[in-house]
């Protein structure tokens, strides 16, 4: 706790007063353009990947990087995903998984999850993923992706700002070791690095 109470007291003295203006403006502003949906993974950090300010993304992380497909139910990441388009107008939803993923690990070698009966259950999402996947975690994590743009799909207000074209599904794969960012081949374009 002693390094996190010691960042806050940097982000205080350091970082706040340099962006003090931006802060405020935020106060009444939140238009971000896009959503990133990320691996809870403390190794993936949107907002250092795309070096966004404050502002310019609203983030999901869950871990595997999983979308449910839409229910009726209450469920958080599908009220985020509909207040990030309905409410605030996203109009880029990027997908990002990354390289040594535990929850594809997991998946892909099969581990015994007896002892984690809610993390079995969330990586339940991931059944098409691991349906499609040609083996191994590298395949995985890439139809993850796949697998979780088509939920997305399901969502009924990512389904109308696709219809009006006001919207655009991304995929990508983050590789730690070197930093590079893949766009995946998707029905929105031909693969593509990642600016």
């Amino acid at each position: 706790m002693h390094g996190l109470t010691e960042g806050v007291a940097r982000f205080r003295h350091d970082v706040f007063p340099a962006k003090a203006k931006l802060f405020a403006d935020l106060e009444h502003h939140h238009r971000p353009p896009a959503l990133f949906i990320g691996c809870s993974d403390a190794r993936v950090v949107p907002e250092l990947i795309t070096q966004s300010e404050p502002g310019e993304l609203f983030v999901i992380r869950t871990a595997g990087n999983l979308v449910p497909a839409h229910t009726p139910a209450p469920d958080g990441v599908v009220a985020s995903i509909e207040y990030a388009v309905a409410v605030l107008g996203v109009t880029d939803i990027v997908v990002c998984g990354h390289s040594a993923c535990g929850a594809m690990t997991a998946l892909a070698e099969r581990h015994d999850l007896s002892a984690a009966p809610a993390v079995a259950g969330w990586l339940r999402h991931a059944d098409a993923s691991l349906a499609r996947s040609a083996g191994g975690v590298d395949s995985l994590v890439r139809e993850n992706v796949r697998a979780q743009l088509a939920n997305l799909a399901t969502h009924p207000s990512v389904a109308r700002a696709l219809a009006e074209r006001t919207l655009t599904l991304r995929g990508w794969v983050y590789d730690i070791p070197t930093g590079a960012v893949e766009q995946l081949d998707t029905a929105d374009g031909p693969p593509a690095l990642a600016a």
